[in-house]
C-alpha cells in the first residue's frame, strides 16, 4: 500500500461552508480586444499545451472550522489529461484552478508506473503520489475515495525538461496527525523565470512531497505571445481599476510626478549642496541609471510655506503609474499600480489602550507605494491582488476582495500618513495586540479612481511604451536626515508619563526599520519586486 502517514476519524456533523458555493465576479468578463495569444484559453509551454480547469468534482471535505476540501478537475477537455488535483480552504467560496495538459509534440506526458499512498483521511479520501518513469516528474497528486489505487491513466507525469522546482506557499489545511497541506508555487519567480504554477497542492512530507511545477520552454519575457497587448491592457485596467480610499484625517495625499516637479522640487548633488537644480517637469534633467550611491537626492522647495504646501500633495492632478510584467512563466500578467506621495507623515503608536503620536518618527520626503493585480493569461480573470504594506505586504485572493457595487472594479484603502495599502477598512496594528504601529484606514470623500487617470510607465515586451525619465532616476526621492532615535524616544517618554519604559522598548522592537531615520526612498524600478515576485 506504500507509505501510510496515518488515519483519523471525524464524527463532527457535516455543515455548510462558503466553499460549497462558487465564486463569480459581479459582471461577466468583457470580450478582450484581438491579439496574438492572450485569453485564448490555452498556452503552449513547448510541446505541452496547458489549460486552466475551473470545474471540479468534490472528493472529500473536512467538517471542522478552518478545514479544507479536496477536488478533482472535471470535466477535462478532449485530449487533455489531469496533472494534479485541487485543494482549498473552506472559508471562502470555491475559486481556483489546476492546469490540465495535452501532448502536442510527442513524449511530453507519460502515465505513472505506480502510486504511493501519501495520506489517508477517514475512509473516504486517499491521496496518491504518482511514481514517474525515468526522465519524468509528477507535478500533482491523484485522489480517490476508496483505498484502491487509481488507474495508471488517471494522471500524467511530465517530461523533466518541462518541469521546474516548486516550494510550499500558503497553508491550506493541517490534518490531525500533524501532516500539513500547502498550495505550491515555483521556487524561482520573476519576470525572467520560466516556472509555471500547476494550481495543485503539496504535502509536507520529505519523501512524498510534490517538488516539481511546470516550466514554460516557450517563454521569452521580451516577446511572450501569451501576454496582453496594449489595447488588452487598457481594457484590463478599466475592468478592474481600483478605487483607493484615503482616511478622512489624511493630510498627505498623492500627486502626479509632473505636479511635484513643477512645484519647486530641487535636485541636490553631494559636494555642491548650496546650488540645487530645479527639476524639469518631466524629470528629464535627473541623472539616469547608475546605482543609489548617495551622490544625488531630491528635496522640497526651500521656502517653508511652499514646502508645507507641496507636502500635502494634490489629489486632483494625481495619476497612477502602471508597470506591466509577465509572471509565472508568462502564464500570468502582473499589473503593478504605483502611487507617489510627496510626503510620508508621522507614525502613531498603540500602547495598550493609549495612542501615542511618534513625533518625527516615520516622516520622510517622497513616498512610493503600490498594489499589484495578478491576471490569468488564459482568460483575463483576476486571480489575486497584492497590497504593499511598509516593507512587506499580503496577497488577497479575488473572493476576499471588496468591489464597487455591481462591478468588477475593486476597492483598496491607504493607511493614514503611512500610505500602506489594505483590502478592508479598520485598524491594523503592526506589532502585537498590546504594542505596535497603528495603520488606520477608512472611507472618505477623498479617493482615487485608477481608471480615470493613469499612465503605463513600463512594459518591457511592448516597444511603444516609453519609460518616463524619472523612472530611471536611481537615487533617493528625498534627503536622508539622521536624528538621534534616543532623543526622539526621550520626547516620547516625556509625553507619555503613564507608559512604562518596558512598553516603549517593546514598541521599538516591532517598528519597521525604515522609520528609524528620515530617509527618502528610491523609485519603483529600484525595488527588488520590480523584476521579481512580491514575496
Amino acid at each position: 500500500m506504500g507509505n501510510f502517514l496515518g488515519c483519523f476519524t471525524n464524527t463532527k456533523e457535516i455543515k455548510s461552508f462558503p466553499i460549497d458555493t462558487n465564486f463569480q465576479l459581479a459582471s461577466p468578463l468583457p470580450s478582450w480586444p484581438p491579439g496574438e495569444g492572450f485569453a485564448n484559453g490555452t498556452i503552449d509551454l513547448g510541446g505541452l499545451e496547458v489549460r486552466q480547469i475551473t470545474s471540479f468534482t468534490k472528493i472529500w471535505s473536512s467538517s471542522e472550522d478552518g478545514g479544507a476540501t479536496f477536488f478533482e478537475p472535471f470535466p477535462l477537455p478532449d485530449g487533455f489529461s489531469m496533472l494534479g488535483c485541487y485543494c482549498q480552504t473552506n472559508d471562502t467560496p470555491l475559486f481556483g484552478w489546476v492546469l490540465a495538459g495535452k501532448d502536442v509534440s510527442g513524449g511530453t506526458l507519460a502515465t505513472p508506473l505506480d502510486y504511493t499512498l501519501v495520506l489517508s483521511v477517514t475512509d473516504s479520501c486517499y491521496i496518491w503520489l504518482p511514481t514517474p518513469p525515468d526522465g519524468y516528474q509528477p507535478v500533482g497528486y491523484a485522489i480517490t475515495s476508496s483505498p484502491e489505487k487509481p488507474p495508471l491513466d488517471k494522471i500524467r507525469c511530465v517530461r523533466g525538461d518541462l518541469t521546474d522546482e516548486c516550494e510550499p506557499d500558503v497553508l491550506l489545511w493541517g490534518a490531525d496527525n500533524g501532516v500539513n497541506v500547502y498550495s505550491s508555487r515555483p521556487n524561482l519567480r520573476g519576470t525572467q523565470a520560466q516556472g509555471v504554477s500547476v494550481g495543485s497542492f503539496t504535502i509536507d512530507n520529505e519523501t512524498n512531497s510534490i517538488s516539481s511545477c511546470l516550466k514554460n520552454n516557450n517563454f521569452d519575457s521580451v516577446s511572450s505571445s501569451s501576454m496582453p497587448n496594449l489595447p488588452q491592457i487598457e481594457t484590463l485596467i478599466q475592468e478592474y481599476s481600483p478605487r483607493i480610499y484615503f482616511h478622512p484625517s489624511e493630510t498627505y495625499l498623492p500627486s502626479s510626478t509632473t505636479w511635484y516637479f513643477s512645484n519647486g522640487v530641487l535636485l541636490y548633488h553631494i559636494g555642491d549642496e548650496s546650488n540645487p537644480i530645479p527639476v524639469e517637469t518631466t524629470g528629464s534633467n535627473l541623472p539616469q541609471g547608475g546605482s543609489n550611491d548617495g551622490t544625488y537626492w531630491l528635496d522640497l522647495p526651500i521656502n517653508e510655506t511652499e514646502r508645507d504646501r507641496v507636502k500635502k500633495g494634490d489629489l486632483q492632478t494625481c495619476e497612477a503609474y502602471i508597470h506591466i510584467k509577465p509572471m509565472l512563466g508568462g502564464t500570468f500578467t502582473d499589473i503593478a499600480i504605483w502611487f507617489f506621495y510627496p510626503f510620508n507623515g508621522p507614525a502613531t503608536a498603540k500602547l495598550g489602550f493609549i495612542d501615542v503620536p511618534l513625533g518625527r518618527i516615520g516622516e520622510h520626503i517622497g513616498d512610493w507605494e503600490h498594489m499589484t493585480l495578478r491576471i490569468s493569461n488564459f482568460n483575463g480573470g483576476l486571480y489575486r491582488v497584492y497590497f504593499a504594506q511598509h516593507s512587506g505586504g499580503m496577497w488577497v485572493d479575488t473572493p476576499s476582495l471588496e468591489f464597487q457595487n455591481g462591478t468588477n472594479k475593486l476597492v483598496g484603502y491607504s493607511s493614514l500618513h503611512g500610505h500602506a495599502s489594505y483590502p478592508t477598512p479598520g485598524l491594523v496594528v503592526q506589532g502585537t495586540n498590546v504594542v505596535g504601529l497603528r495603520n488606520d484606514t477608512a472611507k472618505s470623500d477623498m479617493f482615487l479612481d485608477v481608471g480615470t487617470k493613469y499612465s503605463i510607465m513600463a512594459a518591457d515586451y511592448i516597444t511603444s511604451v516609453i519609460e518616463p525619465p524619472w523612472l530611471n532616476y536611481t537615487r533617493k526621492w528625498g534627503p536622508k536626515i539622521t536624528y538621534e532615535i534616543g532623543i526622539e524616544l526621550e520626547k516620547l517618554q516625556d509625553s507619555t508619563s503613564g507608559i512604562v519604559e518596558s512598553a516603549i522598548e517593546g514598541l521599538m522592537e516591532v517598528l519597521p526599520s525604515e522609520i528609524y531615520e528620515e530617509d527618502g526612498p528610491t523609485g519603483p524600478k529600484m525595488k527588488e519586486y520590480w523584476d521579481g515576485d512580491e514575496r
